[in-house]
């Protein structure tokens, strides 16, 4: 008689039921950390500008790419590479051309990214989920001193 084979239909104990070999997995798939997700269910029409006026103005696919780059990391890193900036500590930027949108809770910790120079997409972060709620071509959410003129 030859060697006894495993019998691979045998009951297995629970632990061994859950038990998976991570074969190929990109490890920074199994960290703790998720990846930026989007959302635009809180874009504020009524505010800045809306996608036709920023795919007029050759932005549009800017602000796509740059979006879907940062979908392909954590909110740690993004927030770490300075991609995204909150604004801590402030209720709503004092010094505006924007308001308070009703459908926003009070207290959100407000964040930009720049697309490039002075245009931003301004939302805020529940998790790892960033909810989009301007468009601001202008950079008029947070309106600041030109420096250098």
């Amino acid at each position: 008689m030859g060697k006894k084979r495993p019998d691979k239909f045998r009951a297995r104990s629970k632990e061994e039921a859950f038990k998976r070999e991570l074969k190929g997995l990109d490890s920074r798939s199994l960290t703790k950390d998720k990846f930026v997700v989007l959302t635009f269910k809180d874009l504020d029409i009524n505010q800045g500008q809306g996608v036709v006026e920023w795919e007029d103005e050759k932005l549009l696919a800017l602000a796509f790419n740059k979006l879907r780059a940062i979908c392909q990391m954590t909110v740690k890193e993004v927030l770490a590479q300075q991609i995204i900036t909150n604004y801590e500590k402030i209720d709503f930027p004092p010094n505006s051309k924007f308001y308070h949108p009703k459908h926003i809770p009070v207290g959100v910790t407000w964040a930009s990214l720049h697309i490039q120079g002075k245009e931003c997409i301004i939302g805020y972060f529940e998790d790892n989920i960033f909810h989009v709620v301007f468009m601001d071509k202008n950079h008029e959410f947070w309106i600041t001193e030109k420096k250098h003129t």
